[in-house]
C-alpha cells in the first residue's frame, strides 16, 4: 500500500439550487480516495456504521480502494445535513450527526503502516497525530484541516504540522491560522510552522502554493454550471496526493503537476452531487479537460 487517506466516511444529506439527496455516499476519506483511484489504488482508514449500504461498500471496491482499515461497527454512520444558496461556495448545516465517528480511533492495517504517501484529512488534530505515529517512513505527508480544529484544537494542530510536509487549507482558514488577510504573509507564517510546502484552495478562484524554494498560482476550471460544491477540497487534496503516488520522484514540477490534476478533477465533481461525477469519469473524459484546461492555462504539454 503506497498511498493512505484518513478522514471521515458520511452519508451527506444536501440540498442546492440545482436539486437535492438524501443520505449520498460523502466524507472526505471518500471523495479524496475516489480522486486519488485514477492515479493509483489508495486504502482508506474510516469508520461506518452498520447502516451503511452495502452499494456504497460495493462502488469503492469497483474502484480499487482498499477497504482493510474501513471499521464498520453497531450503529448509525455519520450524517451530514446542509444546503447552499446562491453560487454555492459556503454550506449551511442543518445538522451534523457524528454518531460512530463520535468515537473513531483510526487503527491503520500493518499493510498500511509502510505507506510512501498518506493524506490527514480535516480531522481532530489529536487523530492525526495518532495516525503519524503508526506509519513507519512516509516519504509525503499531506495535512488538511478547517476552522473548527484551528479554535478548538490550535495546540495540537500545531503540533501536527511540525510533522508534516505538505498543509492544504482555504483562504480562511490560512487567516485564522496566521492572524493576517496579507495572503504572502500568511503563507510565510504557515511556512514557519513546519511544512514544506503550504496550498491555499481558493475554490473558483483556483489554488495557489508556496514552498521554501516555489511559487505557483493556479486557476480554476471554468464551469458552467456548478450542481453542488461538496468535497471539492477533498477532490482536490486526494487527486493531488494520488498523482504524486503515481510517481517516481516528488519534484518540484511533479508538486506542480499534482495540483493540476487536483484541480481537474476538483471541477468535475462540481459537476454532479456526491461522487457521481468522478466515480463515472472515463479516461477519455479526464484526458479531454486535462487538454482543454492546458490549453486556455497556457501549460504545455498537459495530457493524461
Amino acid at each position: 500500500m503506497n498511498c493512505v487517506i484518513v478522514g471521515s466516511v458520511a452519508l451527506d444529506s444536501v440540498r442546492t439550487p440545482h436539486g437535492e439527496v438524501e443520505r449520498a455516499l460523502g466524507g472526505s476519506a471518500v471523495y479524496a480516495s475516489i480522486a486519488a483511484s485514477r492515479f493509483t489504488c489508495p486504502g482508506i482508514v474510516g469508520v461506518v456504521g452498520d447502516d451503511f449500504p452495502k452499494e456504497h461498500i460495493a462502488l469503492l471496491k469497483k474502484k480499487k480502494v482498499n477497504l482493510e482499515g474501513l471499521q464498520i461497527v453497531s450503529g448509525k454512520t455519520f450524517h451530514w445535513k446542509g444546503y447552499y444558496e446562491g453560487d454555492l461556495a459556503h454550506a449551511h448545516t442543518i445538522s451534523t450527526d457524528l454518531n460512530v465517528f463520535a468515537s473513531f480511533e483510526p487503527v491503520l492495517p500493518e499493510t498500511y503502516r509502510n505507506a510512501e504517501f498518506l493524506f490527514l484529512a480535516n480531522i481532530d488534530p489529536v487523530l492525526q497525530m495518532h495516525v503519524l505515529e503508526q506509519v513507519k517512513k512516509p516519504r509525503l505527508v499531506v495535512c488538511d484541516t478547517m476552522n473548527f480544529w484551528i479554535n478548538g484544537r490550535r495546540n495540537e494542530l500545531l503540533e501536527v504540522l511540525r510533522k508534516i510536509d505538505v498543509f492544504v487549507l482555504n483562504e480562511g482558514e490560512a487567516w485564522m491560522l496566521t492572524d493576517t488577510r496579507i495572503m504572502p504573509e500568511a503563507l510565510d507564517r504557515l511556512l514557519k510552522l513546519g511544512p514544506s510546502c503550504v496550498i491555499i484552495k481558493e475554490g473558483r478562484h483556483g489554488a495557489l502554493m508556496k514552498s521554501r524554494n516555489d511559487y505557483f498560482t493556479l486557476p480554476a476550471y471554468l464551469l458552467r454550471e456548478v450542481k453542488d460544491t461538496t468535497g471539492a477540497g477533498d477532490t482536490f487534496a486526494g487527486g493531488f496526493i494520488g498523482y504524486l503516488a503515481s510517481r517516481r520522484r516528488v519534484t518540484p514540477t511533479e508538486i506542480r503537476r499534482g495540483m493540476i490534476m487536483g484541480t481537474i478533477l476538483s471541477s468535475f465533481v462540481c459537476q454532479d452531487f456526491s461522487i457521481k461525477a468522478t466515480a463515472s469519469l472515463t479516461d477519455a473524459r479526464f484526458a479531454s479537460r486535462c487538454e482543454e484546461y492546458g490549453q486556455y492555462a497556457r501549460i504545455p504539454n498537459l495530457h493524461f
